[in-house]
């Protein structure tokens, strides 16, 4: 099924049914099924009138979490167009080739977005249309900036309204096909610059069908949104598979809120990144501990009214925590078990829409696996060693057509037909999956985002001080999830002397390593805050090297005091 036959049987099926729960000016509002369809008819129609939308266009989507993103997400794909969602937390300069290399005509932008899109407008040529949606309520004249025509969004809607639902609404006159593209969704690349895999409804809708399979749903399930939407794990599990099933989402109003809103909204489902569920963990227990009945029951051994006080606080109906983006500690997952609460971890990959394994909700979890392969996900070994360790591949009809006008980096992650994921581990005889490394030097940090250090490298080599550079992955004391990004920089003797000629004096050792760090800092401002490094080392000599003058970056890491 494409998402659009999703949406409109589910629609048909669950016509008053909620489908999405979210809080306004302090107050909780819903959203029926009917109604969702019917916003989405709307935005399908305004992009189609005003925006001269058609099959196969690109449409940028830059926002935080919001029903006005899915319904536009929707409208989009609903007329087979392409979305291309956009990360919030991204810089202009990769915002800039997001919407270049996608070829993206139009942009649909939270108006509270910090993004400075009309100084970006020249070095965008497809760009013809901005239209601004949220709370914020900009002044337009609608009129054309710098070749930009601006909208409101609501205005939009306004006008197309009446002929959303008439004869010859674009909803019904446009219609995907299951391997017509849905989606670019930008993963960073090896190369430095981020590539678009190409998702089509199929690939999306497949994954559903095996999440489905995996974790049997329910028809009074409540999925929490928390994870952004822009991110292939939240878009599949908490937006297509709740419209999918007919079942109910509820939103997070923030990161802070997340403990409260669980409360009021009674979810049954909670997919999460680990970083998420360890401070869910870490809260839960120190509530036990300060309670004197609770701690005193716990340590008696008398735990069924604590756990049963403990789901209250979640809002009662949690049946299932999900974790995903990122490795999890086995140890947190099994102390959320012993607090009554059922954890498990998934894996996948932007590429294959995304999950491939799940940990089995009726089985005990096994420490150190990523879960079982999903039903109909194909899931082997390439060039495996001695004890089965190689490089994990996946197949199915989640795997995407490859990357958007990248026929080279395609043909790298695709053997035969099956997709290289570039993690490296084995799947044991009852087909759980365990990843034990990496072949590539990607770096996922405790909130499950991907760091491809040579993107970051190629930021700070660009400093006239520095010569070379390696980012890599890296773990403080105490920590056992997830890394932080370090960097490990080589000064350039000539852009030293050049600095040290302009000032007319000669930088000590320790002036010159203040320099380098600064150095760093502002050439990585450029990119999303999460890529930058938290510590930064000086090396006084080169790196060694390949014969072919790559850096052997297995030879390095960050020592314990690298820097700042």
């Amino acid at each position: 099924m494409t998402l659009k036959e999703t949406l409109d049987h589910s629609a048909q099926k669950n016509g008053d049914k909620v489908l999405m729960k979210f809080k306004r000016d302090g107050e909780w509002k819903t959203l029926t099924y009917r109604q969702f369809l019917a916003r989405v008819r709307t935005v399908s129609e305004a992009l189609a009138r005003t925006c001269h939308v058609r099959p196969g266009d690109r449409i940028a989507l830059l926002g935080a979490n919001s029903p006005e993103w899915c319904a536009i997400h929707y409208a989009i794909t609903g007329i087979a167009a392409t979305a291309v969602p956009i990360d919030v937390k991204l810089q202009e300069q990769e915002v800039t080739h997001i919407l270049s290399d996608s070829s993206a005509s139009v942009l649909l932008m939270d108006s509270a977005s910090d993004v400075r899109i009309l100084d970006m407008a020249g070095r965008c040529p497809n760009l013809r249309h901005i239209i601004l949606f949220g709370a914020q309520k900009p002044e337009l004249d609608n009129g054309k900036t710098r070749g930009i025509q601006l909208h409101d969004f609501d205005r939009l809607l306004a006008d197309a309204q009446p002929h959303a639902q008439g004869h010859g609404a674009a909803y019904d006159r446009f219609h995907p096909k299951v391997d017509d593209i849905a989606s670019f969704i930008y993963t960073s690349g090896t190369t430095g610059r981020q590539k678009g895999a190409m998702l089509t409804h199929g690939n999306f809708t497949a994954n559903f069908k095996s999440i489905d399979a995996a974790i049997e749903i329910r028809a009074d399930d409540n999925f929490m949104v928390i994870l952004p939407l822009h991110h292939s794990f939240a878009f599949t599990a908490c937006l297509v598979t709740p419209i999918a099933s007919g079942t109910q989402m509820s939103f997070v109003e923030s990161l802070r809120t997340v403990g409260e809103n669980i409360r009021e909204t009674s979810p049954t489902l909670i997919p999460a990144v680990p970083l998420l569920l360890e401070k869910v963990y870490n809260k839960l227990l120190a509530g036990i501990k300060a309670n004197r009945m609770a701690s005193l029951l716990w340590a008696l051994g008398v735990r069924g009214p604590v756990r049963k006080g403990i789901l209250e606080k979640l809002g009662g109906r949690v049946r299932l925590m999900i974790s995903g983006g990122a490795p999890a500690d086995p140890k947190m997952l099994a102390g959320l078990e012993d607090l009554g609460l059922r954890a498990r971890e998934g894996y996948g990959i932007t590429e294959c829409a995304p999950v491939l394994s799940l940990s089995p909700i009726d089985a005990p979890i096994r420490p150190g696996s990523c879960g079982k392969i999903l039903p109909f996900v194909e899931m082997r070994v390439f060039e495996a060693n001695s004890e089965g360790v190689g490089e994990l591949a996946a197949k199915g009809g989640n795997v995407m057509k490859g990357y958007f006008n990248n026929p080279a980096a395609t043909d790298d992650v695709f053997r035969d037909g099956w997709f290289l994921t570039g993690d490296l581990g084995y799947i044991d005889a009852d087909n759980y999956v365990y990843i034990t490394g990496r072949k590539k030097a990607l770096i996922v940090n405790r909130e499950g985002k991907n760091i491809y250090p040579e993107e970051v490298e190629m930021q700070i080599n660009q400093s006239p001080l520095i010569l070379e550079s390696v980012v890599l992955g890296y773990r403080p004391p105490g920590e056992t999830v997830g890394e932080q990004v370090g960097a490990i920089v080589v000064p350039d003797e000539e852009g030293i002397a050049a600095l040290e000629a302009s000032e007319k004096r000669k930088l000590s050792e320790k002036e010159i390593e203040a320099r380098l760090r600064a150095a760093v800092k502002k050439q990585v401002d450029a990119l999303a805050d999460y890529k930058h490094p938290r510590r930064v080392q000086i090396r006084w000599e080169e790196f060694n090297k390949t014969s072919t003058g790559k850096i052997k970056r297995y030879l390095y890491a960050m020592s314990e005091n690298g820097g700042d």
